[in-house]
């Protein structure tokens, strides 16, 4: 059982969900190891996603802690079977790991739900938006690792190319449409490409116009992530460090209800669609 030196956030997140098990049935990290012919050391990196799980043993912890959600031990466990090397293992010693979180939480998504105030959302953004904007924020980056980051931002698209893509529902502030990150032909076509991927059958793209009253999450953006059952949904923020995910329930709960206001404020997606003509137009 070879220890990881860096566990994706899926490996991490697995790792979590069995520790929650265990905590709500009352049961030690030392009775939990026991039970499954581990040591409590293992128990512990096995926790935090430092060390592989099987299904097998998944089901083994389920059942000595006494879960009957088989709806979630099932996801639990498929996410144990999992052997996926994604797309993004291209790019493993191109960008940094911070980069590469994302990519596997929304390859295994069920749905996904992007609410921004001043950027474009990462999966809807045209390689030359996402260029301007890391040599904009990342000044430092040499060519090479400019060229590799917006590579990278554009293939995360690839789950909407898929056969049976996840949905994706975006809600965008008017600031985030009007804000040049880039010049005006940028922007330009940043705004054409919203409108191409507004017709993609999986997207929906509405837009809080700056006239709209009684709107409040100006310093708040998020990706949420819905997993193959509600409690494995997620929701992500950019950092100044990378992506941080959060899972604990009480806080999903409050984000999707924060969604649904903001699905409220927004206009219809018709609508939407004739504010980022008239925007493009005066570009």
């Amino acid at each position: 059982m070879p220890r990881r030196s860096s566990p994706t956030a899926r490996q991490q997140r697995l790792g979590a969900e069995l520790r929650k098990l265990r905590e709500r049935a009352g049961v030690t990290a030392r009775d939990a190891a026991a039970a499954v012919g581990l040591d409590q050391a293992k128990m512990s990196h096995l926790e935090a996603g430092r060390v592989a799980v099987g299904e097998e043993r998944v089901r083994r912890l389920a059942a000595h802690y006494a879960v009957d959600d088989e709806t979630l031990v099932d996801a639990l466990a498929a996410m144990a079977r999992e052997r996926v090397r994604g797309w993004w293992e291209e790019y493993r010693d191109l960008v940094a790991p911070v980069l590469l979180d994302l990519a596997e939480p929304e390859h295994h998504a069920t749905a996904l739900t992007s609410f921004q105030v001043v950027h474009i959302p990462g999966l809807l953004q045209t390689e030359a938006y996402a260029r301007s904007m890391y040599a904009h924020a990342m000044s430092d980056m040499d060519p090479d690792e400019l060229r590799a980051a917006t590579s990278f931002r554009v293939q995360r698209r690839r789950i909407l190319d898929r056969e049976q893509p996840p949905a994706l529902d975006v809600v965008i502030h008017e600031a985030a449409l009007r804000i040049r990150i880039g010049d005006r032909e940028v922007a330009r076509e940043q705004l054409g490409f919203i409108l191409e991927m507004a017709a993609h059958p999986a997207v929906s793209v509405r837009v809080i116009p700056f006239e709209r009253d009684g709107f409040s999450g100006s310093g708040f953006s998020m990706l949420y992530l819905d997993g193959p059952v509600r409690k494995l949904d997620t929701a992500q923020f950019d950092t100044a460090h990378g992506s941080l995910f959060v899972d604990a329930e009480t806080e999903l709960a409050g984000y999707r209800a924060f969604l649904d206001r903001v699905r409220d404020l927004s206009l219809p997606e018709a609508a939407s669609m004739d504010l980022i003509h008239r925007i493009a137009r005066q570009l």
